[in-house]
């Protein structure tokens, strides 16, 4: 059965608001005045964790009811906010920490919010990848968030691969219990000398951020169990070309090679600088460099 919008005697509609709500991801004295009006004013609250979020409420005195709303229900039990929200009732989605949606669930309900017209309101907040990005001392005008990567190392370093001549700042977000073995990935498939930052714990009691070059940064958390433990986000600093005979991508010179294998000279550079976008006369001298005898 299709549901409708409630309306009024004037035949105006009364749908209820969607607020996208953002709490603390440590420091409680975070929650802004305006998200503690909103959780205590609504008819109900989504949650990721309604164990979670229940310690929350009460922290700041709020008794609004509580509903899950996680990665394993949202695409199913959507349909229950939806109701309510077309029912005329306001309704929040809050996370277990920062901003829902940033690698938390709530999509889904927000998409089915906006195809039924229920008007969806942002309350911004805490989020642990713009906190981390404001206090890295790395380039903030561009950058690229990744969320988290695969878990298991063959699939992280093609991930990885696939950004390893990203030019904008590159954000991770990463668990604990993998931290190290992450940035020993990184540091292979980037270099040792590209500049990082390790993120950790962020407004918590044992924050930390540490900017190093890869190598040394994954040495200072190999060497310290303590920075081992919490939430983790990672930044590093994106790509930069050489200047130059080695401003030719790697995957450039990859190919260059491949044409070279099969066709004249002047004719494979010519053809990778077409593929490439690389200059022309730039990957010619690096054939002939290619081609001299050693």
């Amino acid at each position: 059965m299709q549901v409708r919008a409630v309306t009024d005697v004037a035949g105006v509609s009364k749908t209820g608001k969607l607020y996208v709500v953002a709490t603390p991801i440590g420091n409680l004295d975070d929650m802004s005045a305006r998200a503690l009006k909103v959780l205590a004013d609504v008819s109900l609250i989504a949650a990721e964790d309604t164990r979670h979020s229940v310690r929350l409420l009460q922290h700041f005195g709020i008794d609004t009811p509580l509903a899950a709303c996680h990665e394993h229900n949202e695409r199913d039990e959507g349909g229950r906010f939806i109701t309510r929200l077309l029912a005329g009732d306001d309704v929040a989605l809050v996370s277990d920490a920062g901003t829902p949606l940033i690698s938390d669930p709530g999509y889904h309900l927000v998409r089915q919010a906006r195809a039924a017209g229920v008007p969806v309101v942002p309350v911004p907040g805490a989020c642990a990848l713009i906190a981390a990005l404001s206090a890295a001392g790395l380039p903030s005008d561009r950058f690229i968030f990744e969320g988290f990567l695969p878990a298991k190392t063959a699939g992280r370093k093609a991930r990885l691969a696939q950004v390893r001549e990203e030019p904008r700042t590159l954000i991770f977000y990463e668990a604990p219990h993998r931290i190290l073995e992450c940035l020993e990935d990184m540091e292979a498939v980037f270099g040792g000398d590209r500049p990082a930052l390790l993120a950790r714990e962020i407004t918590k009691t044992f924050e930390t951020l540490k900017g190093l070059p890869l190598a040394e940064l994954r040495a200072f958390v190999q060497g310290d169990s303590n920075q081992q433990r919490g939430e983790c986000v990672v930044l590093v600093a994106g790509w930069t070309a050489p200047e130059g005979e080695q401003a030719v991508s790697v995957e450039a010179q990859r190919v260059l090679d491949l044409l070279l294998a099969e066709l004249p000279l002047k004719r494979a550079a010519a053809l990778a600088a077409e593929i490439t976008g690389v200059r022309k006369n730039l990957l010619y001298q690096l054939a002939l460099d290619k081609q001299k005898p050693e």
